[in-house]
């Protein structure tokens, strides 16, 4: 390993916005589902990478609530790639220890996708390493509203009542419920916005940018982006003690 990570300190998550897929292609003169392609094999060398190096917990944004507005060609070719990759990380996944969990509304998916998310789960449940995380369909307004959605049907049906509810009880009406917040925040491809991505969870996390597209994106991009982490005082709305 060409970066060493000795003496840092690790954050325990790490979510990453995976951008600049298309772009990557572009820039190659190969068509959009080409950047894809390449996208998921980072998304697997990454997991290897976080395991290896002690991260507890990496959520991606591997398909958000947004993306189906693409061109329908892209669309069906995501799931396509979803179909193979969900089995190809299911090796990953096993040879590494990690534990794998999705987050988003399954609903809209082809019922043999959701059958893979569902043995990626069951068969990973009891792994003891990283936990990572697959934002699928997800994006974090449909997140929050579905919650609100729950915590009223719940009030109606008296499971609970309305003077129950504060942020640890939101906390676990969403989908990252038992997840902590993430620790550091990767965006690629160099664009400053958040995407709908994990709103609720990001409110203290540390941000990091960079220019490089996902799918060159590699373990020295991710020792970089911890080490900004390493330089940041977490104050979380107070101030630290001088």
């Amino acid at each position: 390993m060409k970066s060493d990570f000795t003496g840092l300190n690790i954050p325990r998550h790490i979510a990453i916005i995976l951008d600049g897929n298309g772009r990557w292609a572009k820039k190659r003169g190969l068509p959009r589902k080409m950047g894809h392609i390449e996208g998921c094999k980072v998304v697997e060398k990454t997991v290897e990478n976080a395991a290896n190096i002690g991260i507890d917990y990496l959520t991606v944004y591997g398909f958000s609530t947004e993306n189906w507005k693409r061109s329908e060609d892209e669309v069906n070719a995501l799931m396509q790639l979803f179909r193979y990759y969900i089995s190809r990380l299911l090796k990953v996944a096993k040879v590494n220890n990690v534990k794998v969990i999705s987050i988003g509304d399954r609903s809209r998916f082809a019922n043999d996708i959701v059958k893979g998310l569902n043995k990626l789960e069951s068969e990973t449940q009891n792994a003891t390493g990283l936990t990572f995380v697959l934002a699928i369909n997800y994006g974090s307004r449909d997140e929050i509203t579905r919650a609100i959605k729950n915590i009223a049907k719940d009030i109606k049906e008296d499971r609970i009542q309305e003077t129950d509810i504060s942020e640890e009880l939101v906390s676990k009406y969403l989908d990252t419920k038992g997840i902590p917040d993430p620790d550091l925040l990767i965006r690629t491809g160099g664009n400053f916005r958040i995407s709908n991505y994990l709103l609720w969870q990001c409110a203290y996390t540390e941000f990091y940018i960079t220019d490089t597209f996902w799918p060159d994106f590699n373990i020295d991009e991710l020792y970089n982006a911890i080490l900004s982490y390493n330089g940041r005082e977490r104050r979380f709305g107070g101030i630290l003690d001088k």
